[in-house]
């Protein structure tokens, strides 16, 4: 009797270890279930059916998470670099910016010709270029601090480009701009032309209130505007603009207004300029789907045009329209390109020779034998005996009267 009472113990003592352990192995994987999740059932499991080696594994593979110590600081971003107050001239003959920059209905803007003038009195061509590339990273940083803090400004070989965008997105729409570039140039080959050595610029906006307070900045004071999701704006400074979306929306509108860039050298007709912009949009960027299907379209178009109402679309006023005839104009412009890009080379001539003051009217004469009114009229199968070619003297008597 006394001889056994030692042994059972023993037995009991490693009874109440292997318990403590155990309780005290089960709590530890409790305690760290949030960084371990479906294996705290399994190692519980262990424990108890394991005597010593399975409190032994959970202790070895379920460990504390590590303190972790404040936040590295993060990288100084570009907005904590100080903007330049100045461009360098010759001879102390510098630039001041800030003496050449004013708001706009809270829009930092910068007085372009003011900067233009100054670079060619003191550089040659090249030169000049350089400082008013500079000029427009600075208004750019300016833009930034007044967009807000998270906006950033990405710069590449090929782009300038403002947004709030994660880096990766920015780096991709960055990327995409480069691509997009290349494109149109092939696409357009003979038409497109991108200044050389000049960075494209891309504002992208958080909001449509964003978009539009920028906007009315080039329209008329107190004047409607239609609708958009992106603009091209070559008021001294190339650039264009669109509001923030996915990566996918917004690629059109790239390749919508970048086109609009290519051709901002000629003196093109506003149907003219959207109807190439439209077709190598969907060449470029793939083809959206439409509020309309092109049978309802087309109804649309057979009610809404007449002798009267094609001028508003030869002059370009149909295109700031808030009715249908936005879309409509859009759409004829879209029509009667894709029509004539058919024979490339006098289309090529034809875009070339395109002046505005007439709506292409001569150019399409000599390079094609056309009217303007007859191929729009027959496009929309509604010829009859009234005129529809562009009449210039109807546009200004109107312009005159309002």
């Amino acid at each position: 009797m006394n001889s056994s009472f030692p042994q059972m113990s023993y037995w009991l003592i490693a009874i109440v270890i292997l318990l403590a352990l155990n309780v005290a192995a089960t709590r530890h994987v409790r305690a760290h279930a949030d960084e371990h999740g479906a294996q705290k059932l399994l190692f519980t499991i262990a424990i108890w059916l394991l005597p010593f080696m399975g409190a032994f594994s959970a202790y070895v593979n379920v460990r504390a998470p590590r303190p972790q110590g404040a936040p590295a600081a993060p990288a100084a971003s570009p907005g904590a670099t100080p903007i330049p107050e100045k461009i360098a001239g010759p001879q102390g003959n510098d630039f001041p910016v800030l003496a050449h920059m004013f708001l706009a209905n809270n829009v930092p803007m910068m007085d372009w010709k003011a900067l233009s003038d100054w670079a060619a009195e003191h550089f040659d061509a090249a030169a000049a270029k350089v400082a008013i590339e500079q000029g427009r990273r600075i208004w750019l940083m300016h833009l930034r601090e007044a967009t807000g803090p998270h906006a950033r400004l990405v710069e590449t070989q090929d782009a300038l480009i403002l947004t709030s965008m994660e880096p990766a997105v920015a780096a991709a729409l960055a990327e995409y701009v480069s691509t997009t570039r290349q494109r149109i140039l092939k696409v357009l080959k003979g038409i497109a032309q991108l200044p050389a050595g000049e960075k494209t610029i891309l504002i992208v906006m958080d909001s449509e209130e964003d978009y539009y307070q920028y906007v009315a900045n080039f329209y008329p004071e107190d004047g409607e505007f239609a609708m958009s999701g992106g603009m091209f704006i070559d008021a001294g400074c190339p650039h264009f603009l669109t509001v923030r979306n996915e990566l996918s929306a917004v690629e059109p509108v790239i390749a919508h207004e970048m086109t609009h860039l290519s051709l901002s050298r000629l003196n093109l007709p506003k149907w003219l300029d959207e109807g190439i912009a439209v077709n190598t949009e969907r060449r470029v960027a793939g083809f959206r789907g439409q509020l309309y299907t092109p049978r309802e379209l087309h109804a649309k178009h057979l009610g809404f045009w007449n002798a009267g109402m094609i001028q508003q679309f030869w002059s370009g006023e149909s295109f700031d329209r808030t009715d249908d005839g936005n879309l409509l104009s859009y759409d004829l412009g879209r029509i009667i390109v894709e029509q004539m890009g058919k024979q490339w080379d006098g289309f090529v001539r034809f875009v070339n020779t395109a002046q505005r003051e007439d709506g292409g009217a001569a150019a399409a004469h000599e390079a094609f034998g056309a009217d303007l009114g007859e191929v729009a009229s027959v496009l929309l199968e509604d010829m009859g005996d009234e005129d529809w070619s562009p009449d210039p003297a109807q546009w200004y008597s109107a312009q005159a009267v309002t």
